[in-house]
């Protein structure tokens, strides 16, 4: 029986280790969120996928999963790693300024969107204890999905943050209300029971706060003093459990203990070599967790039922993007970040699932409708990233209008020839300042909004536009230009658009900024002219430096710059089949003598 749990938890393992390793950097290739990709692995790899015919096919146990409770244990530990590493990225003092947001915002638009969804369910023919449960539960938005696109810096993530916040603190007032409201309550109970649950838990977030500040320094002072790698990491994890132990014990969520911890350990010396430590760990957790998700989507529950829940996820969606675009706007957010916030935080939760099953356990509602609105969670959860990537691209387009900027601007065709700039960032904007200094005329292409109004404001020739589109390039009139120059840091899109210029204008110049001498002899066998590798003459630049500060002589350094960058030149020529070695400066057409 040991020998056979111990197969099991390898065959899972494997399946984990291997989705990771196959999901992470596939999907990074086609610009795509991996998110996606670990949830589709929970629908195949899950007993309702791949994992229903096993009993006739032993073989595929090797790489379907059985045991769903375990990975949904693991993946709960994803969330709290994924809590933890943003209280690291917080202080008590951020926080601080954002309670009129948490308290304020964040509690608009759960009670707000529960209530229109509510609402609407009681429309349709729910009663009302039914439709307050489905209503809190589905106005409840991601943590895990929304945190990791948005991140909590920018002005999205920011108003995102504080809103889930809120949600995660009212998590289990939320399941208390809702054993009230079932119908085996008992009078009065669940009421006590609320108010034991915040008096003690307001008792244990104050140890904490007290206890972290006194004893955390040292903890972490004496396992640096050690400098064992082993037991740092003992000592963080440790410090994550507990703490979320210790609100679990009290009945609060144990992500409210490790984003306290968080905040604590953030207030210390240790912050970054923790970060370090944790990332790892966060980052397959929470491919756990995603997997577990996609585990619970049943696709043959989906195929009977799929315009019910369409339009389930549907009205979900647009009364939960409907609420927060409002009170964004309200609140004085610009128009593009209200819209790009509405539908990151549009679709159901994780929490959601547990929720619904509070409300099924209190009888408020039958198994067979928290089954129909768990699939439906979990399709929500599925078209997470989708709805981030549409209110972007909405934002984006707001932006622009708002900025004064046409989508795609008209281009003169009857000016003089002049050169061609694709990415006007601080490698752009240098080249476009050196072409201005030499009397050239230019014109420079970028497809960030806030990029070009700042960069028309300082009196560049900037315009909006994004090179992915064909029709972007044809408006560029490139049959008279003097030159193109590629500064974007991409180098997938860099190749591409090389090569579909080239195949329209064989007799441009084309001068592309490379990553490193595998991306140069690529863009050579796409069609550059010239392509400058960054990463190369940066590492002999700064070679040539510490050599002549450790007193060696300035004839042999320089000898051995030269050999390192021929050895480069033909790596390079032979990887992009060129006739001749390239150059890696540009300065060496000023000076020939520099390159033989």
């Amino acid at each position: 029986m040991a020998a056979e749990l111990h197969t099991e938890g390898l065959n899972n393992a494997l399946v984990i280790l291997g989705a990771a390793g196959i999901v992470i950097p596939a999907f990074a290739r086609l610009r795509i969120t991996p998110i996606i990709g670990f949830l589709l692995v929970g629908v195949l790899v899950g007993p309702m996928g791949l994992g229903s015919p096993a009993a006739q096919y032993p073989w595929l146990r090797w790489i379907t999963i059985s045991d769903t409770a375990e990975i949904t244990r693991i993946g709960e530990f994803g969330i709290i790693l994924l809590l933890f590493g943003i209280g690291l990225e917080l202080s008590f003092r951020r926080l601080w300024r954002m309670r009129k947001q948490v308290f304020g915002l964040g509690a608009a638009e759960l009670f707000g969107g529960a209530i229109l969804i509510g609402g609407a369910l009681f429309a349709v023919g729910y009663n009302a204890t039914e439709a307050i449960g489905l209503g809190l539960a589905l106005s409840l938005s991601s943590t895990a999905l929304v945190l990791p696109i948005a991140g909590t810096t920018s002005s999205v993530g920011r108003s995102a943050f504080a809103m889930l916040l809120f949600e995660d603190l009212a998590i289990v007032p939320i399941i208390f209300v809702l054993g009230v409201l079932g119908p085996q309550a008992a009078s009065g109970g669940g009421w006590d029971a609320l108010f034991s649950v915040a008096w003690q838990g307001l008792s244990v977030i104050v140890v904490m706060l007290v206890a972290g500040r006194y004893l955390l320094p040292p903890l972490f002072g004496q396992a640096a003093r050690t400098k064992s790698p082993e037991l740092f990491i003992a000592a963080t994890l440790l410090v994550v459990i507990l703490s979320s132990l210790a609100t679990a014990a009290v009945g609060l969520s144990p992500i409210v203990g490790a984003l306290i911890a968080g905040l604590l350990i953030a207030e210390t010396d240790y912050r970054g070599e923790v970060e370090t430590v944790v990332e790892p760990f966060k980052g397959l957790a929470l491919g756990v967790f995603l997997i577990s998700i996609g585990m619970q989507i049943d696709i043959g529950f989906i195929s009977s039922n799929w315009d019910k829940l369409v339009a389930a996820v549907v009205v979900a969606v647009a009364i939960n993007a409907l609420v927060v675009i409002s009170l964004l706007k309200l609140a004085g957010a610009r128009p593009g970040v209200a819209t790009e916030t509405g539908l990151l935080m549009a679709s159901p939760s994780e929490t959601t699932l547990i929720v619904l099953g509070a409300a099924s356990a209190a009888q408020i509602i039958d198994p067979e409708t928290a089954r129909f609105w768990q699939v439906a969670t979990a399709i929500g959860l599925l078209i997470t990233p989708i709805l981030a990537r549409i209110g972007h691209d909405m934002a984006r387009r707001i932006q622009v209008r708002s900025s004064g900027l046409a989508l795609e601007e008209e281009i003169r065709s009857d000016v003089e020839p002049r050169t061609v700039i694709i990415g006007f960032g601080r490698v752009g904007q240098l080249v476009a300042e050196m072409l201005q200094a030499h009397d050239q005329p230019y014109l420079a292409v970028e497809h960030n909004v806030d990029a070009v109004v700042a960069a028309r404001r300082d009196g560049y020739n900037v315009i909006f536009g994004d090179v992915r589109k064909p029709q972007t390039l044809d408006r560029l009139h490139l049959d008279t230009a003097k030159a193109l120059v590629l500064t974007m840091n991409d180098p997938v899109l860099a190749a591409k658009t090389v090569k579909r210029i080239r195949a329209q204008h064989a007799d441009i110049t084309i001068v592309a900024r490379a990553r490193d001498a595998d991306h140069a002899a690529e863009l050579y066998l796409a069609g550059v002219s010239d392509a400058v590798p960054e990463t190369l003459e940066s590492s002999l630049q700064l070679s040539e430096a510490v050599l002549v500060d450790l007193g060696i002589a300035m004839g042999p350094v320089i000898a051995s710059i030269h050999e390192k960058r021929d050895e480069f030149r033909r790596a390079i020529k032979e990887a992009g089949e060129l006739d001749k070695a390239p150059r890696l400066k540009l300065r060496s057409r000023l000076n020939p003598q520099a390159q033989p």
